[in-house]
């Protein structure tokens, strides 16, 4: 039987993950079809989807019942439902681990985004998270914000493993790269394995969410720069991804690299996130055909899963037009938008985006222990 597209990409050297996670997938088996049908190599989370999948369904009254009425606190509540759920498809996810030496087959557990901006308090909940886990095959996400690179460059040479979300410039991105050689040079140097992985969550769609009505006010201007701003719409998220895979393969061709794997590291993979279009006149594979290649992965949510598996055309393009990339990029600047503004823009919305449900959901909890203590 011919694979399906999604089945297809593992052997373009493209890891996909599903961006949810749902309690009752466990049961219903949909998660396992994932695996076996679709190929999927792990699953990531974030505070809004615990939010979506614990305030939106009855699948944990039972359980929170019980916790409530054993005296957990809300933030002990939280705490015990989630790491469940990651406990449960980490376990599910482990053969692929185990098979592909620690390649394939991991979970993403976030720290709470009210630590975005503090680096002690980031690593010390790291540390206590992947502790409670237990499973090797668990990421711990770690916003992208100064903050947030400086606690990753201290959990990697701990030998945790790190997702680091919310990155949208390129200048970010680099900074959490070198975190990732710094960290496993630090681990070298102190006669441990560089072998502790990593990826760097790059942000898609909302780049393009935030940049094209910043085109429509150049187009407004008329005549040739309504032209040139019709180019640049809905081409810069994709773009700017191409552009930090290009800077990705400059590092691991480089000597530092190479001495590196010589001590037996494993590359920081770039993970393609926001990967649902938001402009319903755009294909709903949009941000995930141009960037297939290899050593990425594509964490994409269940209505991108399902429209790639119908309609996709899996083929390498990653590195296909880099030059008109740079040029549309450059072009951007002259027409007066400021890209480097924006993704700073678009990090401090991020945060915002994940501190908003967390703090919806433990207020659902609160309620949920007054009904049940």
């Amino acid at each position: 039987m011919t694979k399906n597209p999604l089945a297809r990409l593992p052997d373009l050297g493209q890891s996909v993950y599903v961006d949810e996670i749902r309690r009752g997938w466990f049961d219903d088996g949909t998660l396992s079809a994932f695996i076996d049908r679709d190929a999927i190599r792990g699953v990531t989370s974030n505070p809004a989807i615990f939010q979506k999948s614990i305030a939106e369904s009855g699948d944990y009254e039972d359980q929170i019942s019980a916790l409530a009425k054993g005296g957990l606190d809300v933030p002990g509540l939280y705490e015990a439902l989630v790491v469940d759920d990651i406990q449960r498809a980490a376990d599910l996810f482990r053969p692929q681990w185990d098979a592909s030496g620690g390649r394939f087959g991991w979970v993403s557990l976030e720290v709470s985004p009210m630590l975005a901006h503090d680096e002690e308090g980031t690593v010390a909940e790291a540390e206590h998270l992947f502790a409670r886990v237990a499973r090797p095959n668990v990421f711990i996400k770690v916003p992208g914000t100064e903050a947030g690179v400086s606690a990753t460059r201290r959990l990697l040479t701990r030998g945790i493993p790190v997702n680091v979300t919310l990155l949208f410039g390129l200048d970010r991105y680099r900074a959490v790269h070198e975190a990732y050689l710094e960290a496993m040079e630090a681990r070298v140097a102190n006669g441990e394995r560089p072998d502790v992985a990593s990826v760097a969550s790059f942000f898609l769609s909302r780049i393009d969410v935030a940049i094209d009505p910043l085109l429509d006010d150049v187009a407004a201007r008329g005549g040739a720069f309504a032209a040139r701003a019709a180019r640049l719409k809905g081409r810069i998220a994709v773009d700017n991804a191409k552009l930090a895979y290009a800077d990705w393969r400059a590092t691991v061709t480089s000597d530092r690299w190479h001495r590196l794997v010589e001590a037996g590291a494993l590359p920081q993979r770039l993970l393609w996130a926001s990967t649902g279009t938001k402009n319903p006149e755009d294909s709903p594979t949009k941000y995930v055909e141009p960037l297939i290649g290899q050593d990425t992965v594509a964490t994409l949510p269940v209505p991108t899963l399902d429209a790639y598996r119908e309609q996709g055309a899996p083929a390498a393009r990653i590195g296909e037009d880099l030059d008109g990339a740079r040029a549309r990029i450059a072009e951007l600047a002259e027409l007066g938008v400021d890209l480097d503004v924006v993704t700073a823009r678009l990090e401090d919305e991020g945060v915002a985006k994940f501190v908003d449900p967390f703090e919806s959901l433990m207020e659902t909890l609160e309620e949920a222990v007054r009904r049940h203590a």
